[in-house]
């Protein structure tokens, strides 16, 4: 396939050209290294994540900047979320083997909470979910190129957390390893809430081209790994929850991102928006309306209350994570300029007057 692995997390996703600056836009912080995940509490206090350095930084509505979370070299921080004075994130180290949730208390205290590698282990969330074709012959399987095989399987024991989010006390967690989303109570109890479901795509002749498929596998369908990137609650009190496939982000397979409705009580979950590239941050607004980052759609879109339906609402580079605080859109932006050795950092937070 054409396409670079940059993210870890069963993603394959393309470089991307910058895009030249937004006018209407006001940059908040700047030189931040895979500022994937963002907090912004409505006093404009900002948290982001930056994620491949493995720091936590706060940045106050006057500039001043501290970390207030770090690991060691070769950890990763993310899932970054604020509620009543308390900043949750999640540190993650090894081939998607260890995530566990820490939360930083008003007075600075900073606590574990849960260990999602135990209960993936325990729980193997999506281990009874078929990925991969819907059926090939033999001949055409031994065909197959090595990114693709096997054929088919079954979800392995990982854990990635990206994303986290609460609501009456109760932390949700969106596991980009799992492919769910965890909940995990006050005392550290976690349950697997909803698996979100595989990403089906259809192979067309195109498509096989594109991605260097044999012809044999023309007509069949593929069930994607569904990663969970962002959860966040509505006004409705339901969970939204991005999501996109565990495969190519260069629209060769199709725009195969959609944003989940999950029902926080019973698990029950629906699809009710599709047709996305590369969704990976998410914001609701108080009106229900949804605003996605398309990462390597170079785009921010919206979607009105209740229509399903996306339209670009910004175009910017690199877009991760988003968030409404104080009447505005908040977003990180750049996230993977200047992620390699000796760049200068590029990640940047944004905000946007809303529409």
């Amino acid at each position: 396939m054409s396409v670079t692995t940059l993210v870890t997390g069963s993603m394959l996703v393309p470089t991307m050209a910058a895009r030249a600056p937004d006018p209407s836009a006001r940059p908040e912080v700047r030189g931040l290294v895979t500022p994937l995940s963002l907090a912004v509490g409505d006093e404009g206090t900002v948290h982001v994540s930056e994620n491949f350095a493995g720091r936590l930084v706060e940045v106050t509505p006057d500039g001043r900047r501290r970390v207030v979370a770090s690991v060691r070299r070769g950890g990763e921080i993310g899932a970054v979320s604020v509620h009543g004075g308390v900043v949750t994130y999640a540190v993650s180290r090894g081939n998607n083997e260890v995530g566990k949730i820490r939360q930083v208390r008003a007075d600075g205290t900073d606590r574990g909470l849960a260990d999602l590698g135990r209960h993936e282990r325990a729980d193997n969330a999506d281990g009874d979910v078929t990925y991969g074709f819907s059926s090939l012959s033999r001949k055409c399987e031994a065909k197959l190129p090595g990114y693709v095989r096997p054929a088919r399987y079954t979800g392995h024991v990982e854990t990635h957390p990206y994303a986290s989010t609460s609501q009456d006390g109760t932390v949700y967690v969106a596991d980009a390893g799992a492919n769910s989303i965890v909940a995990i109570t006050e005392a550290g109890d976690v349950s697997t809430l909803a698996v979100v479901p595989p990403a089906k795509a259809k192979v067309t002749k195109a498509v096989a081209r594109r991605t260097g498929l044999p012809r044999c596998t023309v007509g069949s369908r593929y069930r994607f790994e569904a990663v969970p990137t962002d959860v966040e609650v509505g006004p409705d009190g339901q969970l939204y929850v991005t999501s996109l496939p565990g495969g190519p982000e260069d629209g060769s397979v199709g725009r195969l991102g959609a944003v989940y409705r999950i029902d926080p009580g019973t698990g029950a979950i629906e699809k009710v928006v599709r047709g996305l590239l590369s969704a990976t941050g998410l914001a609701v607004a108080d009106n229900g309306d949804l605003y996605v980052a398309e990462l390597f759609g170079g785009r921010i879109v919206r979607v009105a209350g209740g229509t399903g339906e996306p339209t670009t609402l910004r175009r910017v580079t690199m877009p991760g994570d988003l968030e409404i605080a104080g009447g505005r859109l908040w977003a990180t932006t750049e996230v993977l300029v200047g992620a390699g050795p000796g760049e200068k950092p590029g990640g940047m937070v944004r905000s946007f007057p809303l529409p």
